[in-house]
């Protein structure tokens, strides 16, 4: 049996019409079982970051609520066009996101975006499953008296492992499921918040003057910047989408499933901040004893959200990489992607002497996100043209084995201009990365291997 024969045999599935819980592989994806409602719902549940509260908060006295608004919608505009760039290898070929990646970085070379993709869903893995659980841990207090964090959070993890091994089979109905939830919690919460605080609102939300320059556009990439890591690994995703739907659907599919709660979410961290002058809504909304309804509805909604948000975006990506680079088996690799969220000490990272380092991460992972994205979009479309090898995307000992440098350099570039317009990295960092990448595969000779 030759290459290409293996490879089409590893990717049969068991049936003709559907994939069994957790039966994930690395190749070429035959079955999929998302069709465009469920694809929607998907990205719906799945985009939900409690950060966003704090995102809408941190441009009070900057933007007026027309311009927050706009800067909400031109970010998941932005967010969408991404998605479905990066995401259209995989939704052609079936491919994840680290194969993809092996034809711009080169086998061993995939360790670098691999890396920037793991380490911090993993660390987020752990930190929204405390986040998650306190929020349970409230609940139980509040109604029935018992009050064990440790135990809550021990439970929580282990729950979100159980729905992980499941694979996309229990993703698919976890999220198409709770999006109902999230939805109605979101339309109350921003009801409550304008009932509650209507009053103390300043007219300054409407009539400021606000800024259309530099912080208008630093805006939307603070909401963007939430969604770019899952820009990298959205081929991970759109490979089990069912094919027949055009780029430009894609695209709206993408933008509108994370508007609705990205711009929610936003709008209430806006509102609340600029009533209260308390930069965080959740702690606003935990404190409103006198509101049982409120308080529970908040509660439950960070403890699901964490559910949803972790198990789509935090747990996929790093158990892909293990996958790839120890040759482990999706449901091994999903357990062992749980057990290392505990090892991330989150009762640790929620101290408030870990807020300057947990932001220094965050900046040093970030200046990596727009560079390598920006090389994975022209190694498809300029460099190959939207024609992939999966021969050789396959074959550990072809031309794409080792590390391509052309993409390293990139990457150095990409970031060096990232750090460089912090305010607006990501997008400062797409030119300088991409057009780099492409001059040397087009002009260095040890390049043009890569280039087969």
């Amino acid at each position: 049996m030759n290459k290409s024969d293996s490879l089409q045999a590893e990717a049969m599935p068991t049936h003709d019409a559907t994939k069994a819980p957790g039966e994930e592989s690395l190749a070429p994806q035959q079955t999929r079982i998302m069709g465009r409602a469920s694809y929607f719902l998907a990205w719906f549940g799945g985009c939900v970051s409690i950060g966003t509260f704090a995102m809408g908060s941190s441009v009070v006295g900057t933007l007026n609520l027309i311009q927050a608004t706009m800067a909400i919608a031109i970010g998941c505009f932005v967010i969408g066009i991404a998605l479905a760039l990066n995401g259209a290898a995989g939704y052609k070929y079936g491919i994840p996101f680290m194969v993809q990646a092996r034809g711009a970085f080169g086998f061993a070379g995939t360790r670098l975006p691999g890396l920037v993709r793991a380490v911090p869903a993993i660390v987020w893995y752990g930190f929204q499953s405390w986040i998650g659980a306190g929020a349970l841990n409230m609940v139980s207090a509040t109604l029935f008296g018992f009050d064990n964090l440790i135990f809550y959070f021990i439970t929580f993890q282990f729950l979100q492992i159980g729905l992980s091994v499941m694979g996309f089979q229990g993703i698919k109905w976890l999220e198409n499921i709770g999006s109902a939830f999230i939805l109605a919690s979101l339309t109350y919460m921003f009801y409550a918040t304008v009932q509650r605080y209507g009053d103390e609102l300043s007219a300054n939300l409407l009539t400021m003057e606000g800024s259309w320059g530099l912080p208008f556009w630093g805006a939307t990439m603070l909401f963007l910047g939430i969604y770019s890591t899952m820009m990298l690994n959205v081929s991970d995703y759109s490979r089990e989408h069912k094919k027949g739907t055009g780029t430009g659907l894609l695209t709206t599919i993408y933008a509108m499933s994370i508007l609705p709660c990205t711009l929610f979410m936003g709008l209430i961290g806006f509102m609340v901040s600029e009533a209260t002058g308390t930069a965080d809504p959740i702690q606003v909304f935990a404190n409103a004893v006198d509101n049982t309804p409120l308080l529970m509805t908040t509660l439950l909604f960070i403890a699901f959200a964490q559910v949803t948000t972790n198990v789509l975006n935090n747990v996929v990506p790093p158990t892909y990489v293990l996958m790839d680079v120890f040759k482990m088996k999706f449901r091994t690799a999903t357990i062992l992607v749980g057990l290392l969220a505990f090892a991330t000490f989150p009762w640790k990272l929620v101290q408030p002497d870990s807020a300057a380092g947990l932001q220094l991460f965050v900046q040093t992972y970030s200046a990596f996100l727009g560079p390598i994205f920006a090389i994975l979009v022209v190694d498809y479309f300029l460099i190959r043209r939207r024609t992939l090898d999966l021969d050789k995307l396959y074959d550990e000992n072809g031309p794409y084995q080792g590390v391509n440098y052309a993409a390293l350099i990139a990457t150095v570039v990409g970031i060096a201009a990232a750090l460089s317009f912090s305010a607006i990295s990501w997008y400062a960092s797409l030119i300088p990365a991409g057009v780099t990448y492409y001059l040397l595969m087009n002009h260095w000779a040890p390049c043009q291997r890569f280039r087969q």
